[in-house]
């Protein structure tokens, strides 16, 4: 494993636009190994979707692309109780991303993406242990594992196809029935038909973990601006020379790391090299469910059938979920929110929820193979591009930047990163 005090010596000028988990993985990485990097981010660190999601660093997880999730998705159109929610309207973008998600739910290409995403997850969890020790980071960090239940027998049956997917490629969940469940969790609820441990999952506050990486990265000489927004790339011949701020600011740069999140499709079109990345909005409401009579809940877990995680903080829980095709905005439903609630009631033994500490939206990026972006720019020298992690980004977060970095200050990754070419989605 690398070292973190040590650099590979090199001097390259590297603005990262955007300021999110990912963004701040790369900043991090590049400064480690001895680039010159500014961060650039039209809001405050960490705010989007970083900022809210569940906490849950799962290696194992595969992407949500399965046989019969189109089918589900139609199913879900115009119904606000489905975990996997598309609002009904007329979008093309939406329509093409669609009608390209469909021939990705398929048994082989799950396959390959769990072979692509497996080695990623893996990595992260040894940089995640190597970054709390060799850093400092202080951010709950907890090697805890989690729990995925169910309390249906079909909701079970998923769950196992599931299971026997991630088992062939290197995991090894546990089963529990739903007695065995309730004894490592005291705070479900009867009725479990039952689940799995799986025992490499890790938790953080995501918001402190974005906020230590960016210190350690401004520690390592970086420079980090919020509040500055990127309009455009430039370049000359075909070379990277900056980049230009909504403000009139020209920036240069040898290299330019596009880490936007749900945003990269604008100005990875200006690039010619559009990116079929939809928004699907998360939700997040944080409670307190520790009273003198009730258990404070101690395993973070994965809701089985309505794909909500519970995740345990400092001094709530949080439950985060949801997948909602409604557009580019942060319109906060609250019959999305209510899902969070229900699913609190359904699965734990709790009538009465305190009123939430915090309630939240953000968009998640979306690929329609499920698998995220990573790698360079075609036709552009200096020009990377990371984006649709969707519901993996604080998973497989550090990892892409230890990975941008080799390819921007070695031209190759420690990892196979063929899947996740930019260029795959041409004619898309």
């Amino acid at each position: 494993m690398e070292e973190l005090s040590r650099t590979t010596g090199s001097e390259l000028r590297v603005v990262v636009v955007g300021g999110g988990v990912v963004g701040v993985c790369c900043a991090y990485f590049l400064a480690l190994r001895g680039a010159t990097v500014t961060v650039l981010e039209r809001d405050e660190l960490g705010l989007a979707a970083s900022f809210g999601n569940a906490g849950l660093i799962s290696p194992g997880h595969p992407p949500i692309n399965r046989p019969g999730r189109l089918r589900q998705a139609l199913r879900s159109m115009g119904d606000r109780l489905s975990p996997l929610y598309i609002e009904p309207r007329w979008n093309p973008g939406l329509v093409r991303w669609l009608w390209a998600f469909r021939k990705y739910c398929t048994a082989d290409h799950v396959e390959h993406s769990m072979a692509a995403l497996s080695p990623l997850g893996l990595r992260t969890a040894d940089l995640l242990d190597e970054l709390v020790q060799g850093e400092g980071l202080e951010c709950g960090y907890r090697r805890s594992g989690y729990l995925e239940v169910f309390d249906t027998e079909a909701g079970l049956e998923w769950g196992r196809e599931e299971v026997e997917v991630v088992e062939r490629h290197g995991f090894a969940p546990e089963y529990l029935s739903g007695p065995a469940l309730r004894e490592r969790e005291p705070l479900f609820g009867p009725g479990l038909e039952g689940g799995w441990f799986h025992q490499e999952g890790t938790v953080v506050e995501p918001y402190r973990f974005v906020l230590e990486i960016a210190d350690r990265a401004v520690a390592r000489g970086a420079v980090i601006r919020p509040g500055t927004e990127v309009d455009e790339i430039r370049s000359e011949h075909g070379s990277v020379t900056g980049v230009s701020t909504a403000s009139g600011e020209d920036v240069a740069a040898d290299a330019v790391v596009l880490a936007t999140g749900a945003y990269s499709p604008g100005l990875m079109a200006s690039l010619g090299c559009p990116l079929p990345v939809q928004p699907a909005k998360g939700y997040h409401a944080d409670r307190s469910l520790a009273d003198p009579d009730t258990p404070a809940l101690s395993v973070p877990s994965l809701l089985g059938e309505r794909a909500v995680f519970c995740s345990p903080m400092d001094d709530h829980v949080r439950f985060a979920g949801t997948l909602e095709f409604s557009g580019r905005n942060l319109d906060m439903r609250r019959d999305r929110l209510e899902q969070l609630d229900a699913a609190a009631r359904r699965y734990y033994a709790v009538t009465d929820l305190p009123e939430p500490i915090s309630e939240w939206c953000g968009l998640r990026p979306c690929t329609p193979d499920g698998l995220p972006v990573i790698g360079r720019v075609p036709g552009y020298e200096g020009a990377y591009v990371t984006t649709g992690h969707a519901m993996l980004g604080l998973t497989l977060g550090p990892v892409t930047g230890s990975l941008v970095a080799d390819l921007v200050l070695r031209g190759a990754p420690e990892l196979d990163i063929q899947a996740f070419r930019p260029e795959r989605f041409a004619g898309t």
